[in-house]
């Protein structure tokens, strides 16, 4: 039996997907191609084991392999990550919001105060926005970007530490184009005292790669999810120093979560393997060169990018010179095979959910085995529909030609 034959109508749903993401170019930064052995191990029988608690303390019986293999994903996540001897992992978080409401609820007091970035700067909703849980139940001052560079201004962000006193500083952003100085945030953290927390689930692929400064000489937890640069599957991970490892796991269970995904925690071992590989350290220097060179193309075409660049994969296009909404261009794009998000811009005038920006990363598009000059080719695909929008069936017809070229890993 197979599901073709069993139930054709989901059947169906998952290979127009499959066209989809096929005959499109994938320029969300948040999005990548897992590997077939990803997947594999994500369609398992583990599916059907349930292992509450951890390896060796479970409730439930028959979970021999199970151990082994948790200890065996933990074992891979401190090789892939060079992770300090000192340091503790988690791999049972089921994706990223629960593992930072983990840490919170870990460290944390309800109602205690944590400085992080404000969403229009780069934040993201689980760094305090006030429609989110971790806004409503904990006290959030933001720091943002300069105005005039588009970068983060350590020192203002340490006279803002000294003004509050947070009791944890976060850094790790899902809108910020510029290598991030871990070091600098320690200090401040020492400065007031505070517990320093890092998520890096868009660039922790690029630190494994060795294509972005770490975080773990410096921090005390950094969270992570698997499925952004990594090209893992949607699943989370937390890291941290052994002494908060005891209130963290208590957090993730039986604080948070029930039973673990071991077929996502297989999955997250796979990833691990795959990014332990000299072919991914290339690869993840790759998505960096492609993301300087589309981000370097865009402003050859009169397009502005917020601080006037990028150092990781992603990037943050500013259309109030284009006389058109971020929703809008991102709605036109797509009609041209061109999928990407919209982004809010710092300070901008704009409601989130229209907002003045795209937010364009080369994730993706690396894993299709695109380079350099390919950037230059989108990049003027962009500008052509932005300019002429009537010109967007055609462009989708070039696309789709275009991505022929390029299988994706996994379809």
């Amino acid at each position: 039996m197979s599901l073709k034959s069993q139930d054709k109508e989901i059947y169906d749903l998952i290979q127009r997907e499959r066209k989809r993401q096929a005959e499109t170019i994938n320029l969300i930064a948040s999005e990548n191609f897992a590997s077939r052995e990803v997947m594999e191990a994500l369609g398992s029988i583990l599916t059907n084991k349930y292992a509450e608690n951890y390896p060796r303390k479970r409730y439930y019986g028959g979970c021999e392999v199970i151990d082994e293999l948790e200890e065996l994903a933990k074992e891979r996540v401190r090789k892939t990550f060079g992770l300090p001897l000192d340091w503790h992992v988690n791999v049972q978080p089921y994706s990223g919001s629960p593992a930072n409401l983990e840490v919170y609820n870990a460290l944390l007091e309800p109602g205690d105060t944590i400085m992080s970035m404000d969403l229009a700067s780069g934040g993201h909703l689980t760094h305090g926005s006030p429609v989110n849980f971790s806004g409503k139940n904990y006290k959030f001052v933001h720091y943002g970007v300069s105005e005039k560079t588009g970068r983060l201004d350590y020192m203002e962000i340490l006279k803002l530490a000294d003004k509050i006193n947070p009791k944890l500083i976060l850094c790790g952003y899902t809108a910020y184009s510029r290598e991030v100085d871990f070091k600098k945030f320690r200090e401040i953290a020492d400065k007031v005292k505070a517990i320093a927390m890092a998520d890096i689930s868009h660039i922790a692929g690029l630190i494994a790669g060795a294509a972005h400064l770490s975080p773990f000489p410096f921090f005390d937890v950094v969270t992570t999810t698997v499925h952004k640069t990594l090209r893992g599957p949607r699943a989370a991970i937390i890291m941290c120093k052994d002494k908060y490892a005891t209130a963290i796991d208590k957090s993730v269970f039986p604080g948070m979560q029930g039973g673990p995904h071991e077929n996502a925690i297989a999955a997250i071992a796979v990833t691990m393997k795959e990014a332990s590989t000299s072919s991914f350290r290339k690869y993840a220097e790759q998505v960096v060169k492609n993301a300087k060179i589309l981000a370097q193309s865009l402003q050859d075409f009169g397009f502005k990018i917020i601080s006037d660049g990028t150092d990781n994969h992603l990037m943050i296009v500013d259309l109030t010179n284009k006389n058109i909404s971020g929703l809008e261009a991102r709605k036109l794009l797509e009609s041209a095979g061109i999928v990407s998000s919209q982004s809010p811009i710092p300070k901008d005038p704009r409601k989130p959910w229209d907002p003045s920006g795209v937010r364009l990363g080369t994730p993706a598009v690396t894993s299709r085995g695109m380079k350099e000059k390919e950037m230059s080719k989108i990049a003027a695909w962009i500008a052509a529909v932005i300019t002429d929008p009537s010109i967007a069936a055609k462009v989708k017809q070039e696309v789709k030609r275009f991505t022929k070229n390029f299988k994706a890993p996994g379809l």
